[in-house]
């Protein structure tokens, strides 16, 4: 299941929004929920790999630290005293 989402704005004829929301609900499905399965399926479809964001593999890695000279810090600035 993804962690992350990013809005995917559609324009369609409003009839088929209504019957696609009623063929969802009888479904005991969101629109969104449909939507994203559908997604899904054309990218196997069509080959597609991706990572989804709730995965181990798409999990942040900590970024290397940086040496820096004893006694300074950070962009330059003078240490904190």
């Amino acid at each position: 299941m993804e962690l992350k989402t990013a809005r995917l704005t559609l324009l369609v004829d409003p009839a088929k929004k209504a019957a696609f929301e009623q063929l969802c609900a009888r479904q005991d499905l969101t629109p969104s929920q449909v939507v994203r399965q559908l997604i899904r399926d054309y990218l196997a479809l069509h080959g597609v790999s991706y990572v989804a964001s709730g995965s181990a593999a798409a999990a942040p890695r900590p970024a290397p630290k940086r040496p820096g000279k004893p006694g300074t810090a950070r962009r330059g600035r003078p240490p904190k005293r």
